[in-house]
């Protein structure tokens, strides 16, 4: 990098020192209009027609670059810019051997494909990379289909190919979900294998006109800050603020068993058996504090036990609360 270019990835990524290598996962916090998708569909080619994956594949076997948004249709806007660099440069469009509504198939045994936010339906690929665009608008942790479950099914898929590559762009929008995550984790974080650029419209698109950006921060300074200051939203917290939770609880903590002569009131959201979480809360006074610990899926208990995704019925839910409370009741008998 020039001098210029280092400062710009100084700032960007909050870094000190040029990356030692190249970044086999990267999260691009890009505002509106700074050239998320088109970046995405242009790493989606170059990786797709310059790169050889061949000694990686079995005989038969397809490499897949995967773009993955909330529904096809928004996964479709990174499909078209790669259909404009396939079939408007000569060369690229020799190497076409099949196009389909959603699919490219390359003569370099490659597959780019769109693909919807599922951790059912992206399994048993072979994926050489996975393009995730407005990943911050995916469902989150309190949604059927969360983008952690998401990411955890196409890891696996990346696992045998050593240079396998996994962007995730987006808008920032709430301080939740795996953008955010990832941010917290690893963004100025020197020597971190996992790379985090962040940066706002004018920084990655000069074009867009400062008089207009004004006039939306006159309107709405909190969106202004999310949609073009790359400022991830703490005015739509849910309930309480993420930092009066944390400030709140012990970290690494997941499970604690019952004390003993404490009684325990539970308090419950069934939410109607359908696609969210099955949550309760279990609280208790402890001298001049009140506590609670909260458990979401399928078994909530104070016991330990584990978490547990899959949708249950109303019934079934308070057959295991039923359940659990013989148990706590048995473990402080006398």
């Amino acid at each position: 990098m020039t001098s210029d270019q280092f400062k710009l990835y100084q700032r960007c990524t909050g870094r000190n020192s040029p990356p030692a290598k190249v970044a086999s996962e990267a999260w691009l916090v890009i505002c509106r209009r700074g050239g998320k998708s088109f970046i995405l569909a242009l790493v989606a080619v170059f990786l797709a027609c310059f790169h050889s994956y061949r000694q990686f594949l079995a005989p038969g076997e397809k490499g897949t670059i995967l773009i993955i948004a909330t529904d096809r249709k928004q996964g479709r806007v990174i499909f078209r810019y790669i259909r404009g660099l396939l079939t408007q440069v000569p060369m690229l469009q020799k190497m076409i051997e099949r196009e389909t509504a959603d699919t490219f198939e390359l003569d370099t045994g490659i597959i780019i494909e769109v693909g919807t936010a599922s951790f059912r339906s992206t399994r048993g690929y072979t994926l050489v990379a996975v393009l995730c665009d407005e990943i911050a608008f995916w469902p989150t942790d309190d949604a059927a289909e969360p983008d952690y479950e998401v990411l955890n099914a196409l890891r696996p898929g990346m696992a045998t190919i050593p240079n396998s590559m996994l962007l995730c762009a987006s808008s920032p929008y709430a301080r939740r979900g795996a953008l955010w995550d990832a941010h917290r984790r690893h963004f100025a974080q020197d020597g971190d294998p996992i790379s985090v650029w962040q940066a706002d419209t004018r920084t990655m698109n000069p074009t867009v006109p400062q008089i207009l950006i004004d006039e939306a921060n006159a309107r709405d300074p909190a969106s202004v800050q999310a949609e073009y200051g790359a400022q991830f939203r703490s005015d739509i917290e849910s309930f309480v603020s993420r930092e009066a939770v944390e400030a709140c609880i012990t970290p690494a903590v997941r499970e604690r068993p019952p004390l003993p002569n404490v009684r325990y009131f539970a308090f419950t959201d069934p939410s109607g058996g359908t696609s969210d979480s099955f949550t309760l809360a279990i609280g208790h006074r402890q001298e001049t504090t009140r506590c609670a610990r909260c458990c979401t899926g399928g078994q909530a208990t104070i016991l330990p036990r584990k978490r547990r995704r899959r949708v249950c019925g109303p019934s079934e839910i308070l057959s295991h609360q039923r359940s659990n409370r013989r148990q706590v009741r048995g473990r402080m008998a006398p």
